[in-house]
């Protein structure tokens, strides 16, 4: 039977030129046997981006914003070019009152909203919507927010954004957790460890217009489309190197509508100009590559790994269940797919993956207090991961099953 229009498979033979294209920029991958399925953790550099570096590096190489002579003005200039390119990527719609600034990563990103301006915001009895199941970069900076401002006297309350069995936000119990004294609200584009995108429209309209809302989108940036005109959201935050630039660069953008003008607190020294020319490089690459069909690529490989996934008895995907096999019409993972066996410890499945040349991540993948507590393995796409990797992979889960029930079977 034909595969239905926009399905899993035929998005793989669609879009399988390009992706051997976009693989082939990749010297890291040429150099090694090895699959890298960890692109949640840091994403491979493109050849575009060390070029880019490795020409800045060997012939302006200067601090931005501090000399009068060539190459200082050349490195100011491609610091402000990384700006541009910024807002460029995430669709700015008004950068006349909107501020990008560069940050060593999301982490530094969030804590900085948090300590520099959302302090200075909150009055006694306000509330901030934290969500405690997401990545712990997303949760203690509220919480260090409400210390700070206990300090002064302040009484700030802390409230659980609550989830679906999905992993998603249920919005509808939040709808009885929000009220006239909710002031910020804290939300992921993309989970980190259910690969969902958390429909964070949603609780614009549920909040209203005049509550603050800062967005993670350190899994979405650079791995799907993402459009401040589309997201009514007043912070954004991401990770260069989670989005083909250096480690140490990253993005806090902010839109300046609600509340003060977000600026900085203290001296903020020499910017890293070296991750700045890599960001821009990387939007280059990433726009001139389609982020789109970088989404597409990723949610189709995503499917095939679920879908032979779920025909493994022994292993259990987390969140959404019914979005794993190949014809399901729910939303599917971005990428992301995260897996526990009820009979082997994430860590020695890690380890026994590892043998077998495949990079996972197995730990607890540091999500919040309301998250799993029980490690899992997370296996996370890029555009340069193939379907014979994804193959690869279900095929030493599906030969380990065997031998564990034919061990079994001696046992018995």
């Amino acid at each position: 039977m034909a595969a239905p229009p926009d399905s899993p498979d035929q998005t793989l033979a669609e879009l399988a030129d390009w992706q051997r294209g976009v693989r082939a920029q990749f010297p890291i991958l040429a150099a090694s046997d090895e699959a890298y399925l960890d692109s949640a953790a840091t994403a491979q550099k493109p050849q575009a981006v060390l070029d880019a570096v490795q020409r800045y590096l060997v012939g302006e190489n200067a601090n931005a914003g501090r000399g009068t002579y060539r190459w200082a003005n050349r490195t100011t200039a491609l610091l402000h070019r990384c700006h541009t390119r910024v807002r460029d990527l995430i669709h700015d719609p008004d950068p006349d009152r909107s501020d990008v600034h560069l940050v060593s990563g999301t982490t530094e990103a969030l804590r900085r909203v948090a300590l520099d301006w959302l302090v200075d915001t909150l009055t006694d009895g306000d509330e901030i919507v934290v969500p405690a199941g997401d990545h712990l970069a997303n949760v203690t900076p509220w919480q260090e927010a409400r210390d700070a401002a206990a300090r002064r006297g302040v009484t700030v309350r802390l409230v659980e954004m609550p989830y679906e069995p999905s992993g998603d936000y249920d919005v509808a119990a939040l709808a009885a957790r929000v009220g006239e004294r909710t002031r910020f609200v804290a939300v992921t584009h993309v989970h980190h460890v259910y690969g969902v995108d958390m429909n964070v429209h949603r609780i614009r309209r549920l909040v209203g217009d005049d509550v603050v809302i800062c967005l993670d989108a350190a899994q979405s940036v650079g791995h799907l489309p993402v459009s401040m005109t589309d997201l009514d959201v007043d912070f954004l935050a991401f990770s260069g190197h989670k989005a083909m630039a250096l480690p140490g660069i990253g993005v806090l953008w902010a839109r300046n509508v609600r509340g003060p003008r977000y600026e900085h607190r203290g001296w903020q020294g020499s910017p890293h100009t070296v991750g700045a020319v890599s960001l821009a490089a990387a939007v280059d690459w990433l726009e001139e590559t389609d982020v789109e069909r970088i989404a597409r690529w990723t949610v189709a490989l995503g499917a095939r790994l679920t879908d032979g996934l779920s025909r493994l008895p022994d292993l259990r995907v987390l969140g959404c269940q019914d979005s794993l096999t190949r014809d399901s019409t729910v939303q599917r993972r971005h990428g992301l797919v995260t897996l526990r066996h009820p009979g082997i410890d994430a860590t020695d499945l890690g380890f026994v993956l590892a043998e077998h040349g495949l990079m996972v991540r197995a730990n607890a993948h540091c999500q919040g207090p309301a998250g799993e507590r029980e490690s899992s393995v997370r296996v996370s796409l890029h555009a340069y991961n193939t379907v014979e990797e994804v193959d690869r992979l279900l095929d030493v889960l599906d030969r380990l099953h065997s031998s564990l029930a034919t061990s079994a079977m001696s046992y018995l």
